[in-house]
Protein backbone atom coordinates (compact mmCIF):
# COMPACT_ATOMS: atom_id res chain seq x y z
CA UNK A 1 0.00 0.00 0.00
CA UNK A 2 1.09 3.35 -0.75
CA UNK A 3 -1.38 5.46 1.18
CA UNK A 4 -4.35 5.20 -0.44
CA UNK A 5 -7.00 2.16 -1.28
CA UNK A 6 -7.60 3.55 -4.48
CA UNK A 7 -5.87 5.24 -7.24
CA UNK A 8 -7.11 5.40 -10.72
CA UNK A 9 -4.44 6.72 -13.29
CA UNK A 10 -4.93 8.45 -16.51
CA UNK A 11 -7.46 5.90 -16.89
CA UNK A 12 -9.67 5.58 -19.88
CA UNK A 13 -13.05 3.50 -19.97
CA UNK A 14 -16.20 2.76 -22.30
CA UNK A 15 -18.62 0.36 -23.36
CA UNK A 16 -17.23 -1.82 -26.86
CA UNK A 17 -16.78 0.99 -29.32
CA UNK A 18 -17.70 4.03 -27.03
CA UNK A 19 -15.19 5.54 -24.90
CA UNK A 20 -16.66 7.78 -22.00
CA UNK A 21 -13.73 7.82 -19.32
CA UNK A 22 -10.55 10.01 -20.55
CA UNK A 23 -8.18 10.30 -18.44
CA UNK A 24 -9.68 9.97 -15.62
CA UNK A 25 -7.14 10.12 -12.26
CA UNK A 26 -8.30 10.23 -8.53
CA UNK A 27 -7.57 8.74 -5.21
CA UNK A 28 -9.27 7.52 -2.34
CA UNK A 29 -7.47 7.07 0.99
CA UNK A 30 -8.31 5.22 4.51
CA UNK A 31 -10.97 7.16 6.33
CA UNK A 32 -11.86 9.39 3.58
CA UNK A 33 -15.00 10.21 2.20
CA UNK A 34 -14.87 11.17 -1.42
CA UNK A 35 -17.54 12.99 -3.40
CA UNK A 36 -17.87 12.19 -7.13
CA UNK A 37 -19.74 15.05 -8.80
CA UNK A 38 -21.31 15.87 -11.88
CA UNK A 39 -24.13 15.88 -13.81
CA UNK A 40 -26.23 13.07 -15.69
CA UNK A 41 -23.77 11.10 -18.44
CA UNK A 42 -20.80 12.77 -16.87
CA UNK A 43 -18.78 8.88 -16.42
CA UNK A 44 -19.61 8.90 -12.87
CA UNK A 45 -21.13 5.70 -12.22
CA UNK A 46 -19.12 4.45 -15.49
CA UNK A 47 -16.43 5.43 -12.98
CA UNK A 48 -17.53 3.11 -10.14
CA UNK A 49 -18.29 -0.02 -12.78
CA UNK A 50 -14.45 0.42 -13.98
CA UNK A 51 -13.14 0.01 -10.55
CA UNK A 52 -14.96 -3.07 -9.90
CA UNK A 53 -13.90 -4.55 -13.14
CA UNK A 54 -17.50 -4.74 -14.47
CA UNK A 55 -17.29 -2.02 -17.29
CA UNK A 56 -13.46 -2.79 -19.40
CA UNK A 57 -10.60 -0.50 -18.61
CA UNK A 58 -8.66 0.72 -22.34
CA UNK A 59 -5.86 2.47 -20.75
CA UNK A 60 -4.42 3.91 -17.75
CA UNK A 61 -3.92 1.46 -14.70
CA UNK A 62 -6.14 1.66 -11.28
CA UNK A 63 -4.70 0.42 -8.05
CA UNK A 64 -6.89 -0.61 -5.37
CA UNK A 65 -5.94 -2.21 -1.81
CA UNK A 66 -2.78 -3.08 -3.05
CA UNK A 67 -3.17 -4.63 -6.18
CA UNK A 68 -2.79 -2.68 -9.49
CA UNK A 69 -3.51 -3.49 -12.72
CA UNK A 70 0.80 -3.80 -13.53
CA UNK A 71 1.62 -6.07 -11.03
CA UNK A 72 5.27 -6.59 -11.79
CA UNK A 73 5.83 -10.58 -13.32
CA UNK A 74 1.70 -10.46 -14.53
CA UNK A 75 1.17 -10.78 -18.35
CA UNK A 76 -2.69 -10.32 -18.02
CA UNK A 77 -4.89 -7.70 -16.29
CA UNK A 78 -6.51 -8.88 -13.12
CA UNK A 79 -9.15 -7.41 -14.26
CA UNK A 80 -9.90 -9.63 -17.34
CA UNK A 81 -9.30 -12.87 -15.84
CA UNK A 82 -11.55 -13.80 -13.86
CA UNK A 83 -10.04 -11.42 -10.62
CA UNK A 84 -12.97 -9.99 -8.46
CA UNK A 85 -11.93 -7.19 -6.25
CA UNK A 86 -14.68 -8.25 -3.65
CA UNK A 87 -11.83 -10.63 -2.46
CA UNK A 88 -10.12 -8.00 -1.52
CA UNK A 89 -11.89 -5.75 0.37
CA UNK A 90 -14.08 -3.46 -2.44
CA UNK A 91 -17.69 -2.84 -1.32
CA UNK A 92 -20.17 -1.61 -3.76
CA UNK A 93 -23.64 -0.35 -3.59
CA UNK A 94 -25.11 0.79 -7.40
CA UNK A 95 -27.80 3.15 -7.97
CA UNK A 96 -30.56 0.47 -7.74
CA UNK A 97 -29.33 -0.91 -4.33
CA UNK A 98 -28.68 -4.33 -5.61
CA UNK A 99 -31.73 -6.14 -3.30
CA UNK A 100 -33.19 -8.80 -3.74
CA UNK A 101 -37.20 -8.41 -3.12
CA UNK A 102 -38.28 -11.57 -1.98
CA UNK A 103 -35.62 -11.96 0.73
CA UNK A 104 -36.06 -10.20 4.27
CA UNK A 105 -33.44 -7.70 6.16
CA UNK A 106 -31.97 -10.60 8.20
CA UNK A 107 -31.33 -12.54 5.10
CA UNK A 108 -29.57 -10.07 3.31
CA UNK A 109 -27.20 -9.34 6.23
CA UNK A 110 -26.30 -13.25 7.13
CA UNK A 111 -26.29 -13.72 3.32
CA UNK A 112 -23.32 -10.85 2.82
CA UNK A 113 -22.13 -11.70 6.71
CA UNK A 114 -21.16 -15.10 4.95
CA UNK A 115 -19.56 -14.01 1.67
CA UNK A 116 -15.79 -14.39 1.67
CA UNK A 117 -13.01 -11.96 1.74
CA UNK A 118 -8.98 -12.88 2.38
CA UNK A 119 -9.22 -9.98 4.52
CA UNK A 120 -12.20 -8.71 6.45
CA UNK A 121 -11.95 -5.05 8.16
CA UNK A 122 -14.33 -3.33 11.46
CA UNK A 123 -17.24 -3.05 9.86
CA UNK A 124 -18.08 -6.92 9.54
CA UNK A 125 -18.98 -6.57 13.06
CA UNK A 126 -22.49 -7.31 12.68
CA UNK A 127 -22.92 -5.36 16.29
CA UNK A 128 -21.26 -2.31 14.49
CA UNK A 129 -23.84 -2.57 11.90
CA UNK A 130 -26.64 -2.88 13.69
CA UNK A 131 -25.82 0.31 15.74
CA UNK A 132 -25.05 2.18 12.71
CA UNK A 133 -28.56 1.13 11.49
CA UNK A 134 -30.99 0.67 13.95
CA UNK A 135 -34.22 1.57 12.19
CA UNK A 136 -33.72 -1.79 10.56
CA UNK A 137 -33.86 -3.85 13.95
CA UNK A 138 -38.25 -3.79 13.96
CA UNK A 139 -37.98 -4.86 10.06
CA UNK A 140 -36.02 -7.41 10.47
CA UNK A 141 -38.27 -10.26 8.61
CA UNK A 142 -39.74 -7.66 6.42
CA UNK A 143 -38.83 -8.39 2.79
CA UNK A 144 -36.54 -5.77 0.76
CA UNK A 145 -39.75 -5.17 -1.69
CA UNK A 146 -41.78 -3.86 0.72
CA UNK A 147 -39.46 -1.62 2.40
CA UNK A 148 -39.40 2.16 1.55
CA UNK A 149 -36.72 3.81 0.14
CA UNK A 150 -35.26 5.24 2.64
CA UNK A 151 -35.59 1.48 4.37
CA UNK A 152 -33.89 -0.29 1.42
CA UNK A 153 -30.75 2.52 0.92
CA UNK A 154 -30.05 1.70 5.16
CA UNK A 155 -30.57 -1.96 3.71
CA UNK A 156 -28.89 -1.60 0.74
CA UNK A 157 -25.75 0.28 3.12
CA UNK A 158 -25.83 -2.54 5.81
CA UNK A 159 -25.35 -5.32 3.53
CA UNK A 160 -22.49 -3.97 1.61
CA UNK A 161 -20.82 -3.22 5.03
CA UNK A 162 -21.63 -6.90 6.69
CA UNK A 163 -18.99 -8.30 4.32
CA UNK A 164 -16.58 -6.10 5.66
CA UNK A 165 -14.94 -4.26 2.41
CA UNK A 166 -12.15 -1.83 3.04
CA UNK A 167 -13.10 0.50 0.55
CA UNK A 168 -17.01 1.41 -0.31
CA UNK A 169 -18.51 2.55 -3.69
CA UNK A 170 -22.08 4.22 -3.96
CA UNK A 171 -23.79 4.71 -6.84
CA UNK A 172 -26.44 8.15 -6.27
CA UNK A 173 -27.01 7.46 -2.81
CA UNK A 174 -30.42 10.03 -3.22
CA UNK A 175 -32.20 8.61 -5.47
CA UNK A 176 -35.57 8.52 -4.40
CA UNK A 177 -34.72 10.05 -0.94
CA UNK A 178 -36.20 13.34 0.79
CA UNK A 179 -33.52 15.65 1.82
CA UNK A 180 -33.47 14.72 5.38
CA UNK A 181 -32.80 11.15 4.43
CA UNK A 182 -29.82 11.96 2.53
CA UNK A 183 -28.43 14.36 5.07
CA UNK A 184 -28.75 11.43 7.73
CA UNK A 185 -27.23 8.46 5.44
CA UNK A 186 -24.23 10.60 4.56
CA UNK A 187 -23.54 11.21 8.47
CA UNK A 188 -23.48 7.78 9.13
CA UNK A 189 -20.93 7.34 6.68
CA UNK A 190 -18.96 9.47 7.96
CA UNK A 191 -18.88 8.42 11.24
CA UNK A 192 -18.23 4.85 9.80
CA UNK A 193 -15.31 6.04 7.83
CA UNK A 194 -13.90 7.97 11.22
CA UNK A 195 -14.61 5.06 13.36
CA UNK A 196 -13.10 2.10 10.93
CA UNK A 197 -10.83 3.49 8.10
CA UNK A 198 -13.03 2.83 5.96
CA UNK A 199 -12.54 4.53 2.56
CA UNK A 200 -15.95 5.97 0.47
CA UNK A 201 -16.31 7.12 -2.77
CA UNK A 202 -19.94 8.21 -3.17
CA UNK A 203 -21.83 9.65 -6.22
CA UNK A 204 -24.19 12.22 -5.12
CA UNK A 205 -26.92 14.60 -6.46
CA UNK A 206 -27.19 16.87 -3.53
CA UNK A 207 -23.71 18.81 -4.20
CA UNK A 208 -23.58 21.16 -1.07
CA UNK A 209 -25.03 18.17 1.20
CA UNK A 210 -22.17 15.34 0.56
CA UNK A 211 -19.75 18.54 0.71
CA UNK A 212 -20.41 19.01 4.08
CA UNK A 213 -19.25 15.72 5.04
CA UNK A 214 -17.14 14.55 2.34
CA UNK A 215 -12.68 15.04 2.82
CA UNK A 216 -12.22 16.04 -0.69
CA UNK A 217 -14.82 15.93 -4.24
CA UNK A 218 -13.84 15.40 -8.03
CA UNK A 219 -16.09 16.84 -10.68
CA UNK A 220 -16.55 15.13 -13.75
CA UNK A 221 -17.26 16.64 -17.14
CA UNK A 222 -17.57 14.58 -20.11
CA UNK A 223 -15.61 12.02 -18.59
CA UNK A 224 -13.09 13.66 -17.66
CA UNK A 225 -11.76 15.78 -13.87
CA UNK A 226 -12.48 19.23 -14.62
CA UNK A 227 -12.35 20.17 -10.89
CA UNK A 228 -10.48 18.60 -7.80
CA UNK A 229 -10.07 19.53 -4.26
CA UNK A 230 -10.71 19.39 -0.60
CA UNK A 231 -14.17 19.72 -0.03
CA UNK A 232 -14.60 22.93 1.77
CA UNK A 233 -12.04 24.56 -1.31
CA UNK A 234 -14.97 22.93 -3.67
CA UNK A 235 -18.00 24.39 -1.47
CA UNK A 236 -16.22 27.99 -1.50
CA UNK A 237 -16.47 27.43 -5.34
CA UNK A 238 -20.10 27.18 -6.69
CA UNK A 239 -19.92 29.10 -9.86
CA UNK A 240 -17.11 26.99 -10.94
CA UNK A 241 -19.10 23.56 -9.88
CA UNK A 242 -22.09 25.01 -11.48
CA UNK A 243 -19.96 25.45 -14.60
CA UNK A 244 -18.29 21.70 -13.80
CA UNK A 245 -21.72 20.31 -14.25
CA UNK A 246 -22.91 22.01 -17.59
CA UNK A 247 -22.90 20.46 -21.34
CA UNK A 248 -21.92 17.26 -19.66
Amino acid sequence: MTGHLLALRSVCAGYRERPVLHDVSLEVRAGEVVALLGSNGAGKTTTLLTVSGMTQRSGGTIELLGHSTEQPGRRRDPWRSGWRPARWGLGHVPDDRGLFAELTVTEHLRLAGSARRSTRSATADPARVANWFPALAPLAKRRAGLLSGGEQQMLALATALSAGPKLLLIDELSTGLAPMIVEHLLGVLRSIASETGLGVLVVEQHVQTVLEVADRGYVLRRGRVVLEGTAESLAAQPDLLEAGYLDA
